[in-house]
């Protein structure tokens, strides 16, 4: 599984995912969160992954970097795989 050897950071301060309990845009969310949460804390476990519900929020994925600056990507209807390559992405910072 290719969350195990996701490592976050250094220039990436914390990840922020937001998303729908129960909207079907949000479905890929979910099911990333219980297929990767776990193994990507394991391999960072002081690293700062806030998980945010709200109902009909659009899901999507902030990443804060060094001096404040902030990225999102809005992962609407995106599935599991696609969420992963996001979350891969940000974790190698703003440039990328």
């Amino acid at each position: 599984m290719a969350s195990k050897t996701l490592k976050l950071g250094p220039a990436l301060k914390e990840i922020r995912i937001h998303l729908c309990q129960q909207s079907k845009e949000s479905l890929g969310m979910r099911e990333f969160i219980q297929k990767h949460y776990v193994p990507i804390k394991k391999s960072n476990p002081k690293f700062p992954i806030l998980v945010r519900e709200c109902l009909g929020v659009e899901p999507k994925i902030y990443a804060r970097y060094d001096f404040g600056k902030e990225m999102s990507v809005s992962v609407n209807d995106f599935n599991v795989e696609k969420i992963l390559e996001v979350v891969q992405k940000l974790a190698k910072g703003p440039a990328a």
